[in-house]
């Protein structure tokens, strides 16, 4: 009893007759009880001094380092009809290995000999190439033996019109020579008639003297005539020149206009050939696209079309595969406000769904079912969720991750910042502070620094 009354009634019984009042008045009791409440206040003031693990606690799934690890669905590139399926969900499919055959639905695609009808106009364009060729070559040689004829006829031309020139020279002094003599013919029958007139001449002289004359005279009027005909034959012969050379001009100018006629013809039909050669290449391209093949080694996880006879689109989604060989990581997401204290190499503990675990936030070491891993990558950008994306892969100096692990599973992550003691880390949360911020680099100098 503790007698804090005026009304004490611990006279009017006797108290020993109780045990529980017994126990209570005992004085061993007393410092027992006092004992145990400096036990435990030391207890939890030894506490406040233990070291404790900073840490940030995020969500995440398990995932693969390399995009091309991950799930992928086929797609079909054509559309199609299905026809044969060659798996079924969770088979085992090697690279290039046939899932599915689709059939054309195309009217242009229906022709079973399409590929051989478009070799066959293939080849007769071809061949019109050849004869635009030979046609070109033809056309060249024609202009080739114009241009040599032409220049003969030219030099031909020529040599006449220099024959031309020095027959008109020679005909000149042919002329010269004959109006000289028919000048001197006509002196001397002029002074003959007046020796006549006088009688020292004859008669017979005289007329000897004229007809000598005119034959002078008749000379020259043809040596006249020679050279004007002369003259006459280097004037043909100065326009036989020019129309040689607009002749020939002509006709090799029309030799080239249909060389380059058959040469625009020569290109038409290259380009023919092309796009035919390119349509062959497609058909038969398309050709191989009716069976769907594996991309990769992997198990088919779901067909997503299904049946037979029905239509698929272009680009539709076939079935799913996950491929076989795979490096797990980590993805999980951190809040805007943590990303600071996020680094490369920064060490997490995992704890994967599925897997029994118990987890200390502030000592890891004491953790249990926990696996370890670094940090891989971080996203420069914000996600969609208003969170940063972390990559973490596999810590090799750490226990092995599960084997039974799968693409897609949950995990709970803590990455692990600086050991503070207890006290400080429950005045940091009372007051609303975030983890210490820290790098390797702050480390080292920290460390430098208490060497010193």
């Amino acid at each position: 009893m503790l007698n804090i009354s005026s009304n004490k009634i611990n006279k009017e019984f006797n108290q020993d007759q109780f045990e529980s009042l017994r126990y209570v008045n005992s004085l061993s009791s007393g410092r027992i009880f006092k004992r145990l409440m400096f036990f435990f206040i030391g207890l939890g003031l030894l506490f406040m001094f233990l070291p404790w693990t900073q840490n940030i606690r995020a969500e995440g799934g398990v995932t693969t380092l390399k995009p091309d690890q991950r799930p992928q669905t086929i797609h079909t590139i054509i559309g199609g009809r299905i026809e044969k399926w060659f798996v079924q969900e969770g088979d085992y499919v090697n690279k290039g290995d046939t899932i599915l055959f689709i059939s054309e639905i195309k009217d242009e695609y229906f022709d079973t000999n399409l590929l051989g009808r478009t070799m066959e106009q293939v080849k007769s364009k071809e061949f019109a190439v050849k004869s635009y060729m030979e046609k070109v070559k033809s056309l060249d040689n024609r202009i080739d033996a114009l241009t040599q004829t032409g220049k003969l006829k030219l030099e031909q031309t020529k040599n006449k019109l220099k024959q031309a020139e020095l027959k008109i020279l020679s005909d000149s002094i042919d002329y010269k020579a004959a109006a000289i003599s028919f000048k001197i013919a006509n002196d001397q029958y002029k002074r003959l008639q007046h020796l006549y007139e006088d009688g020292l001449k004859s008669l017979t002289d005289l007329e000897n003297r004229k007809n000598k004359m005119q034959e002078a005279q008749s000379k020259m009027i043809s040596a006249e005539n020679k050279l004007l005909t002369t003259r006459n034959e280097l004037i043909n012969a100065q326009v036989e020149l020019t129309s040689i050379q607009a002749q020939y001009r002509d006709d090799i100018a029309k030799a080239e206009s249909e060389k380059y006629s058959a040469m625009s013809n020569m290109y038409d039909a290259e380009a023919v050939v092309t796009k035919l050669q390119n349509q062959h290449s497609n058909y038969s391209f398309r050709s191989n696209l009716y069976y769907i093949k594996a991309p990769q080694n992997g198990y088919i996880t779901k067909a997503i079309q299904v049946g037979l006879g029905e239509t698929i689109k272009e680009g539709a989604s076939i079935v799913s595969i996950m491929p076989s060989e795979y490096s797990l990581a980590v993805e999980l997401y951190v809040n805007p406000i943590d990303l600071p204290l996020v680094e490369k190499g920064q060490e997490v503990r995992i704890q994967f769904d599925g897997w029994p675990a118990i987890v200390f936030s502030g000592w890891p070491n004491t953790s249990y079912g926990t696996y370890g891993g670094k940090v891989f990558a971080i996203d420069n950008f914000i996600g969609d969720n208003g969170k940063f994306r972390v990559l973490v892969q596999p810590d090799t100096t750490d226990y092995n991750w599960p084997k039974a692990l799968r693409v897609g599973g949950g995990t709970n992550n803590m990455m692990l910042l600086k050991e503070v003691p207890v006290w400080y880390e429950i005045w940091r949360r009372v007051n609303g502070f975030p983890p210490d911020f820290y790098t390797k680099e702050k480390q080292l100098l920290g460390s430098k620094r208490e060497r010193k």
